[in-house]
């Protein structure tokens, strides 16, 4: 054998090995940002659970607040909505999008709720509803950091399949698209827990 033969039969092996791990980064990243996805459902899944507890603790002492318990429960529907159909289709921007409307309207919502209950003193002083405000905050906090995983992740999903010379092999390996970070229409106020105080 020719030793520029074996030396060509090694760099198309080496070659060959070398695509086979771009693959399978691509693989392992874009199984990072669903992973990441998957932890900030389970967080809003939480939070949409304790949202029609909320509502009807309130629910006794806003007897003529009706429409803002009605604006809260509509924006929680809607937010668990969105939420299932990013879950199905992450790959699409707007629906990523979506998700991130439908939690500035359910922020909001909670807002005037808490604006409303400020009127009411004994409300305020509910056992219940100092539990639920603790449990809210806490989940708040914990949707924070699972946001912050997930857009970690879409990043190093992205800067990868953006980056030479992965870019070449990133659409026939499946990859065409960069993930969306899931953003808020008013980011600077979602950094911090909603303020829900009783």
């Amino acid at each position: 054998m020719n030793i520029s033969f074996i030396a060509v039969i090694v760099i198309v092996v080496l070659l060959i090995l070398y695509i086979i791990g771009i693959f399978n980064t691509f693989v392992v990243l874009k199984n990072r940002y669903l992973n990441a996805f998957a932890q900030i459902e389970v967080q809003l899944k939480r939070r949409y659970d304790l949202i029609p507890n909320l509502v009807e603790t309130a629910k006794a002492y806003l007897k003529h607040e009706r429409e803002t318990l009605e604006l809260v429960v509509k924006a929680r529907n809607q937010a668990v909505q969105t939420l299932e159909n990013a879950k199905t289709n992450q790959a699409e921007p707007q629906h990523i999008e979506a998700l991130g409307k439908a939690e500035q309207n359910l922020q909001s919502a909670l807002g005037r709720l808490n604006v409303v209950v400020e009127a009411y003193p004994e409300l305020k002083a509910n056992e219940n509803m100092i539990k639920l405000h603790e449990e809210i905050a806490t989940t708040e906090n914990r949707v924070a950091f699972a946001r912050q995983a997930f857009n970690d992740s879409v990043m190093s999903y992205n800067t990868y399949r953006q980056s030479f010379p992965q870019n070449v092999f990133a659409t026939s390996f499946g990859h065409a698209k960069d993930a969306v970070l899931l953003e808020f229409q008013d980011s600077a106020a979602m950094q911090n827990a909603p303020k829900i105080s009783f």
